[in-house]
């Protein structure tokens, strides 16, 4: 608030730009940041943090801030996009396990091997904290660029190319404002994008059915897959699985290739006998919160589970072990009472 002498006594008056942006108008931008920031970074606690601090150095700097000169999301995004490089710049790579070592092809590759650290992942993160649009049309847009296999692909490309892609073809912003958010030119953004184009099409994320919850054809292999999971009916689940379907269980660079195998390593365990699943989406896809029995028999978080889906089958079956703690984030329950008859 700024007060002016008008040369009367006692009469301060209000002189402060009502149009000037507020901390509301920072947090308002916080969904488009989250989306932005998960997307550059591949992590959903690296994009909090990003997030968070990208809105702390704004508010720090409301005062500096120049209406005339870009626009509030543009100045925004421009300090997210410094404080994601940066973090970009020191950490490694996220990958998906496919994409760290050749398959197994038996049921005997259940050993899954020495758990890799967490930052070696691409993280799953909930539909309600990234898809932020309200028109059918984008929405779909929206689960498309937070697959989990386009998420993998962007870590691919370098820092700023993969700022220039989301900014210009995920987050609509022109290539004038792009130059402004990266402090270059317009002929620059321009390269960029086009490399960072060309980077995307080599990396070939698998294309995968948008999600569409209110599809029939969609609610019902989901469905049909909830219940032969349930039930270890491994014949039912032949049926669903495509015959290049594959499996993968971060934190472990274990991943099987091909629905034969994918089979063969279930038909010869037990250890997801009993287990229930919750339909939750994530990352734009469908996906289930996975409950196992704990040791008084009651059903306790156990994994987040990504289901890719393609031509009308199930081609990839993501298990996040190790996701427990972060049922309550995907609005997931901390347990499911068991039937009488599972008692």
């Amino acid at each position: 608030m700024v007060e002016r002498d008008t040369g009367c006594e006692n009469d301060d008056v209000d002189t402060a730009d009502p149009t000037a942006p507020t901390v509301d108008d920072l947090e308002a931008l916080r969904g488009r940041l989250t989306g932005y920031c998960y997307r550059m970074l591949g992590s959903a606690a690296d994009a909090d943090d990003a997030v968070q601090e990208t809105i702390i150095r704004a508010h720090r700097a409301l005062d500096r801030f120049d209406s005339s000169r870009a626009s509030l999301s543009t100045w925004v995004h421009r300090i997210a996009t410094n404080v994601c490089v940066d973090l970009v710049r020191s950490a490694r790579r996220r990958e998906l396990a496919i994409h760290l070592g050749p398959a197994r092809t038996s049921a005997t590759s259940a050993d899954l091997g020495a758990p890799l650290p967490a930052d070696r992942f691409v993280e799953p993160i909930p539909d309600a904290r990234i898809i932020t649009a309200t028109d059918p049309a984008e929405i779909a847009d929206q689960r498309q660029t937070v697959r989990l296999a386009f998420i993998a692909a962007l870590q691919r490309l370098a820092p700023r190319q993969r700022a220039v892609l989301l900014l210009r073809e995920v987050l609509s912003f022109s290539a004038e404002e792009t130059a402004e958010i990266l402090e270059t030119t317009v002929p620059a953004v321009n390269s960029a994008l086009q490399r960072a184009r060309a980077r995307i099409a080599e990396a070939r994320p698998e294309p995968t059915e948008v999600f569409a919850p209110d599809d029939p054809d969609q609610r019902r292999l989901l469905h049909d897959y909830l219940t032969a999971f349930e039930a270890h009916d491994i014949e039912a689940l032949t049926r669903l699985l495509r015959a290049d379907a594959r499996s993968s269980m971060p934190p472990f660079a274990w991943w099987l290739d091909g629905r034969d195998s994918v089979l063969a390593v279930l038909a010869a365990s037990d250890a997801c006998v009993g287990d229930r699943l919750l339909p939750v989406p994530i990352n734009g896809s469908p996906g289930f919160g996975q409950f196992r029995a704990d040791g008084d028999g009651m059903l306790r978080p156990f994994a987040l589970v990504v289901v890719e889906v393609r031509d009308g089958g199930i081609a990839h079956l993501i298990t996040f072990l190790g996701s427990a703690e972060r049922f309550a984030e995907f609005g997931l329950p901390d347990r499911i009472d068991p039937g009488p008859d599972e008692l």
